[in-house]
């Protein structure tokens, strides 16, 4: 098992279930080393839950010499805006919010409606008033290259 496979491991035993690891990510070459601990919750995630995650992993760390002799930075946070979707869960915790998909062949905008094992399917407002037009649009999970949740300040 590799070190990123390490500590996902170790961050999933040190969630509650209603909470997800997205993403482990370790630079390498320079020193001191820099953890980052991508976390998410289906009820979302406090800045508690970051601190508490991150004095437990820190304490597995030193307790067990992970890094040998090394110092590391030690980073616990939730995905911003600028971090896509990576998980099924996410898809599902963000149902109803405005989101931009990326496939190879276009970009696609609208409300994330509804999310099944296969596919995603986002509902887009064309028009005004009597001119007012929806349509669904359904896009496979095999065609997604990333997916990002926008926000409007309309």
């Amino acid at each position: 098992m590799d070190q990123v496979e390490e500590i996902r491991k170790l961050v999933i035993e040190n969630l509650s279930s209603d909470k997800f690891v997205v993403d482990v990510l370790i630079s390498g070459k320079k020193l001191p080393k820099r953890v980052m601990i991508i976390i998410d919750g289906d009820q979302g995630v406090t800045i508690d839950d970051c601190a508490e995650l991150s004095r437990k992993l820190s304490k597995e760390f030193d307790d067990r010499a992970y890094f040998g002799e090394d110092n590391y930075l030690l980073e616990v946070s939730t995905p911003g805006l600028d971090h896509p979707l990576k998980l099924k869960r996410q898809y599902f915790k963000n149902t109803g919010r405005n989101v931009k998909v990326v496939r190879k062949e276009n970009t696609t905008e609208g409300k994330l409606k509804e999310v099944t094992d296969e596919k995603i399917i986002l509902v887009q407002e064309t028009g005004t008033g009597k001119k007012k037009e929806t349509k669904e649009i359904e896009i496979p999970f095999s065609e997604i290259e990333k997916t990002f949740v926008t926000v409007s300040f309309k």
